[in-house]
Parts: C-alpha cells; sequence; structure tokens
C-alpha cells in the first residue's frame, strides 16, 4: 500500500480523497494555488504546497510543477480527482516514468477512450451498440457535412477529445451545420487543445444513463448499477439519481453486462463510468467513457454500500477488487444536488465571494461533500460547485422527501447560488413521477437556457 498520496486537484473531491487516505491510514500531500491557500483541503492535508499563482495553467494544470511537488514530499502516488489532468494521458504517462503510481487507467488507456472516434471504434468492436455516427474524426466544416448528410439529420457535433458538455453542438439542417460546426470547433481548440470534431446522429429526448464501473489488474470488473443524468443545462449535470426511473430489473441487467464488456474490452482498471443514450424505445447507445472518478459518484456509493474512492486506492496498489459481482446489491435511492456559486436569474453567471453564514443540513441519509465554511472566499479562478448535497433513503418517493427537507435547510449566505433552482426543480410533477428526459430543464424552465 501507498506511503503518501499526493491530491491533484481542489475543493470538495480533494478534501473528499484526504478524508479517505486518512481513514485507510495513508499520509496525504495538498497541492495548492496561491488563492487556495486558505482552502479547506489545505488546511486537512498531513502536508500542503503550493504550486503556483491563482491561474490554473500556473497551478493545477501545471504538470511539471505538480511532478516536482511529488519529488519534494515524496510521495509515492498521485490521485487526480475530476477535472483538471485527470483524464490527461500525457500526466499519467509522466507519472509512470517518474515511477509514481497514477490513480486511474494507464496512459494508453485514457488516450484511447478519451479520444471519442478511437473509443467508438473500440466499443463497435466489442459489439457494443453505439449510435450511428463518424468513422474517423473531422477537421473541416465540409468533411462533417458530408457525414452529416451520410447520418440524416439531426446530428451532433461533438469535439473529438472533449468532456464536460464543452465543444457539443446539434445541427437540424444543411444550413446550421457550418455555424454550429464551427463553434463547437472553436470551444474545442480552447478548452482541449484538439480541433477534431466527430458526428453522430442525434437521439431527441433520450435519457443520460450511465454505469459505474470497477476493474482491477487480475481481470476482474464489476458494475454498481445505474445512475440517471439526464437533468442537465447545457449538457451540464445538474442533479443525478440512483438508480434511473426509466430502468427495469431486465434492462439493468443488460446494460450492466454491456458496461462490463465494453470495459474489459477498453482494457480498463481502476473506476470508469460507461455513459449510455437511452432513446424513448429503451434502446441503448454507447455515448463515451469517464476514466476518472464522477462527480456524481456519491450516489452510488450510497446505493451499493461502497467507498469508490478506497477501492480506486487499493486497485492501483495492485489489490484485487473488495467485491464480487454477486455480492453488489443496490439498496434504497439516493439523488445529488449540485450546488453552484452562481445566479440562475443572470443566465448562471458565477457568483464568487465571501459565504457570510453557512448552515448544512444533516440526518440519517444526509450527506454534504463540501470544501466551503463561513468567512470563506470563493476564488473567481475556478469551477463554482461549491456543495453536494446527496440524500440516500428506502425508495425514490422517500428520497425526494428527503432531498425537499435537505434543500431546505441548507443556508449559504453571502453569495448568490442555484439553491432555489434545485428546490424548484425536485419539486416538479414530472420530475416527481420520473417522467423526464434531457430536455427537462429547457422545456421547464426555458429561461435558464439563453
Amino acid at each position: 500500500m501507498f506511503q503518501k498520496v499526493l491530491i491533484a486537484n481542489r475543493g470538495e473531491i480533494a478534501v473528499r480523497i484526504i478524508r479517505a487516505l486518512r481513514e485507510m491510514g495513508i499520509k496525504s500531500v495538498a497541492v495548492y494555488s496561491e488563492a487556495d491557500r486558505d482552502a479547506l483541503h489545505t488546511l486537512l492535508a498531513d502536508e500542503a504546497i503550493c504550486i503556483g499563482p491563482a491561474a490554473s495553467s500556473e497551478s493545477y494544470l501545471d504538470m511539471e510543477r505538480i511532478l516536482s511537488a511529488c519529488e519534494a514530499m515524496k510521495a509515492d502516488a498521485v490521485h487526480p480527482g475530476f477535472g483538471f489532468l485527470s483524464e490527461n494521458a500525457r500526466f499519467a504517462e509522466l507519472c509512470e516514468k517518474c515511477s509514481i503510481a497514477f490513480i486511474g487507467p494507464s496512459s494508453a488507456v485514457i488516450s484511447r477512450m478519451g479520444n471519442k472516434s478511437e473509443a467508438r471504434r473500440t466499443m463497435q468492436e466489442a459489439g457494443v451498440p453505439v449510435v450511428p455516427g463518424s468513422r474517423e474524426a473531422c477537421r473541416t466544416a465540409a468533411e462533417g457535412l458530408l457525414t452529416a448528410k451520410e447520418i440524416g439529420f439531426p446530428v451532433m457535433i461533438k469535439a473529438s477529445s472533449g468532456g464536460g458538455g464543452k465543444g457539443m453542438r446539434i445541427s437540424r439542417s444543411e444550413e446550421d451545420f457550418e455555424a454550429n460546426f464551427q463553434n463547437a470547433q472553436l470551444e474545442s481548440v480552447k478548452g482541449f487543445s484538439d480541433d477534431a470534431m466527430y458526428i453522430e446522429r442525434y437521439v431527441e429526448r433520450p435519457r443520460h444513463v450511465e454505469f459505474q464501473i470497477l476493474a482491477d489488474r487480475f481481470g476482474n470488473v464489476v458494475h454498481l448499477g445505474e445512475r440517471d443524468c439526464s437533468i442537465q443545462r447545457r449538457h451540464q449535470k445538474v442533479l443525478e439519481e440512483s438508480p434511473s426511473p426509466a430502468i427495469s430489473e431486465e434492462l439493468r441487467e443488460r446494460m450492466g453486462e454491456t458496461a462490463v464488456r465494453a470495459a474489459r474490452a477498453a482494457g480498463y482498471e481502476n473506476a470508469g463510468t460507461i455513459e449510455f443514450l437511452l432513446d424513448a424505445d429503451k434502446n441503448f447507445y454507447f455515448m463515451e467513457m469517464n476514466t476518472r472518478i464522477q462527480v456524481e459518484h456519491p450516489v452510488t456509493e450510497a446505493v451499493a454500500d461502497l467507498d469508490l474512492i478506497k477501492e480506486q486506492i487499493r486497485i492501483a496498489a495492485g489489490m484485487p477488487l473488495s467485491v464480487r459481482q454477486e455480492d453488489v446489491r443496490i439498496s434504497g435511492h439516493a439523488i445529488e444536488c449540485r450546488i453552484n456559486a452562481e445566479n440562475p436569474d443572470k443566465n448562471f453567471m458565477p457568483c464568487p465571494g465571501v459565504i457570510t453564514d453557512l448552515h448544512l443540513p444533516g440526518g440519517r441519509g444526509v450527506r454534504v461533500d463540501t470544501a466551503v465554511y463561513t468567512n470563506y472566499r470563493i476564488p473567481s479562478n475556478y469551477d463554482s460547485m461549491i456543495l453536494k448535497l446527496i440524500v440516500h433513503d428506502r425508495d425514490r418517493e422517500s428520497a425526494i422527501a428527503k432531498m425537499r427537507s435537505a434543500l431546505g435547510e441548507l443556508v449559504i449566505e453571502g453569495v448568490t447560488t442555484n439553491l432555489d433552482f434545485q428546490y424548484d426543480i425536485v419539486n416538479d410533477p414530472d420530475f416527481q413521477s420520473g417522467e423526464f428526459d434531457t430536455d427537462f430543464i429547457p422545456t421547464h424552465f426555458p429561461g435558464a437556457c439563453r
């Protein structure tokens, strides 16, 4: 087992990892930018080291500085969390070359599955259903248009190296294709330094359903059920739940087996997520694979009663999975709301500032993952998510009631948040009935998608 792990991240996920390491008896090292000198992850870790200015490009995204910090602090492993360098194949490769364990899959797997075109080919060869789309990446609008005509409109234009909803546009006709392609490509170049795009058929009003998988180096692969991530705004997840109200036991078994087959085809090792689109006729299609821990992993932890961060660390240390597929039992229902420092009335504009008062809800089945505290100043340099509120209860109706109560108890003063917006979602009759898809927010809250 590792002696010391450096967390190449910040915020609530860094705090989450530090707590898991502490429980495992492993020393933790926090890296922090100058803006995060008083951040909770900096204060909680056994050791901490400054890696640069507030700008992510000069701190949390600077591979050389993070690797130098590993050497200086004598860390024998790195946990990348999510975002930043978590799916950067080059960073994973540098860790391998420096004999520092990367708590995640190999650089080769990250590279293969991070490229959407390559991931599609891998899945097709394994017999995993995929949405009809490009065989090769496109780099010009003219190339993309030829593929779009072959597939048939509407189509989704996606950054080949993208993620998190960036570099994506829907085109419904030849007339709007070029503008959408160029806008998506510009976003891809800015966000991922890659102009390669791919085109796939746009599935109208699907559910976004993803399966959590774990795989070790001994060939053991299990899935831990699904998460429904259909409540989205501009392809960004807002609320997640497990299990999905749209999935029957028979469909869950088929999709789970497919997710395991997909992980095996990728030669995967560690925690990962297979994301599917589920259409109105219950046909499902592989969308992409996330080669990291997900923001929404707590809902799976709640229903599967398993610590995914500890499993990641065990796997990276060469240990076998602690659970077999026949041992996995999904119990009850869990929901997660992402609380962001943003203003829903101003197109969800980020709202950094000082939290002047904070009260966190509690009670049986209520969990809060956060790195904020009273008098904490939220920096303007990073993502606006400041807190994840997770509830777990015996069934979906009870979980919704518990989430409604927890949201009502949560108090965050000093900055504007999307707390009331989340409250409106869980109180919506269509959400409560489970009758929704990825168009839920655009149709029920049209002002949220300006």
